[in-house]
């Protein structure tokens, strides 16, 4: 089962930040300050913290298992652990997901990386919330523009894969990661400094348990697995690039800690500052393109500190495009054996047409409906409402019911090296309570 000659991560800070820089994305930065700022701050953090533990860390810790033990991609991990069965189909999901999910992230990846450039231009100066939403709103519909930037970071993303794990994903992790952390850092520094931030602290931290209801809890748990990015493959793939000298076990913690991390101080970068300038904090998606930039334009140094913060978002998505597009690369290296740069060219093309498909969708093809969607929110409504969580679903039920209880634990101990007291509560969790609470959030995305 074993593959003695593929390539594996360099470092144990390698596997770290490649891991980290999946699951950490424009869904800790983007989504993350929004369902907490729509479901009343710090309760929710709670009861999403709950389910990391809970759901996403067990999950999690299937997919290294998978990955590691199959050593190869993601539908081909499961043929090596059970060969002439179905379950490869699991991971041939997870590669479908990538496509759809990379078709409308790179669409908001491009548009981070506009406002890049209009915050260097001091754009969002002397302009109201009004005037801003009606910018964003041309810039998104515009036939052209949105596509040049979906393009240029596509391509970006592809020439990262194409340098290979070593070369490619894990010096840019090594790289994009610290960058990450002291951009987010220095930017929640100056928004707790604004006068009223402490307000924004206060919501963030001093939990209003009056306001949980049954769409909180299911928020928290729904946003606890798709932002560690799980059931999508990708970190089967990356599992199966971790040396036997790693305890599995301390990497999910390490990685779990760092993603909770970087979606708290994202969140302390933007309430302070929504709070200090008397803004809704319940305002939806639009609070990234169109509200902080109001808001940059009215505290002193916005002009640095708007620069600074779509730079932020821009590696955040790029960190976890990379990991979508491996999926994908992987899977066609070995199970087509196509070459490396055949294989990423190939990818790179279907996700640029998928890009474009989104991105027009919602400008010149926005009368173009699949099933009531657009294709912007088909991609993201296929991706994230089915295939995720039926991906996540069954790699916690071959975890714990098909894979060999004396496999995980040979697996997770290096042959008896590391220490696997928590074992049985890691088959408990992936047995009974992550299929219960991941089929909750499969019908509850149906329904909603």
């Amino acid at each position: 089962m074993n593959n003695n000659d593929r390539v594996n991560f360099g470092s144990r800070l390698g596997v770290v930040a490649a891991a980290a820089g999946s699951a950490v994305g424009l869904g800790n930065i983007w989504r993350f300050p929004y369902e907490l700022g729509q479901n009343g701050g710090a309760a929710f953090l709670l009861i999403y913290l709950g389910f990391v533990l809970l759901l996403g860390m067990p999950i999690m810790l299937s997919e290294f298992l998978i990955g590691r033990m199959g050593q190869a991609n993601s539908a081909g991990s499961f043929k090596q652990i059970a060969p002439n069965s179905k379950w490869s189909l699991i991971g041939v999901m997870g590669v479908i997901a990538s496509f759809l999910i990379l078709g409308f992230y790179a669409v908001v990846s491009g548009w981070t990386l506009e406002y890049v450039v209009q915050a260097i231009g001091d754009q969002f100066r002397n302009r109201d919330t009004a005037t801003l939403a009606q910018v964003f709103t041309n810039f998104s519909s515009n036939s052209y523009r949105p596509l040049l930037w979906m393009f240029l970071f596509a391509v970006g993303t592809y020439f990262i894969v194409l340098a290979g794990i070593k070369d490619g994903i894990e010096k840019s992790s090594k790289f994009l990661m610290p960058m990450l952390l002291i951009l987010i850092i220095a930017l929640g520094a100056r928004s707790i400094t604004l006068p009223n931030g402490y307000e924004g602290l206060q919501f963030l931290f001093r939990p209003d348990f009056s306001r949980i209801n049954s769409e909180v809890v299911l928020g928290a748990m729904g946003q606890a697995f798709f932002s560690m990015s799980l059931g999508m493959g990708c970190m089967i793939t990356y599992g199966s690039y971790i040396n036997k000298k790693n305890q599995l076990s301390h990497t999910v913690i390490e990685v779990s800690i760092i993603d909770t991390i970087i979606a708290i101080l994202a969140s302390i970068a933007i309430f302070p500052a929504v709070f200090s300038l008397g803004i809704n904090p319940a305002q939806g998606p639009e609070l990234v393109f169109i509200t902080l930039p109001s808001v940059f334009a009215n505290i002193p140094g916005g002009y640095i500190w708007s620069i600074v913060f779509f730079v932020l978002l821009a590696v955040a998505a790029l960190t976890s495009a990379i990991s979508l597009l491996e999926v994908i690369v992987a899977y066609f290296v070995e199970e087509f054996k196509i070459k490396r740069q055949k294989a990423a060219l190939i990818a790179t093309i279907i996700i640029i047409v998928l890009g474009t498909l989104a991105s027009l969708s919602l400008g010149p093809l926005k009368d173009v409906q699949v099933f009531g969607h657009g294709l912007f929110s088909l991609f993201d409504t296929i991706s994230s409402r089915i295939l995720m969580p039926l991906g996540g679903l069954a790699i916690a039920i071959f975890t714990g019911w098909i894979i060999d209880t004396d496999k995980i634990k040979a697996e997770l101990s290096n042959n008896g090296k590391f220490n696997i007291k928590y074992v049985p509560v890691f088959l408990f969790l992936t047995r009974y309570l992550a299929p219960i609470l991941i089929s909750i959030i499969f019908i509850h995305q149906l329904l909603s």
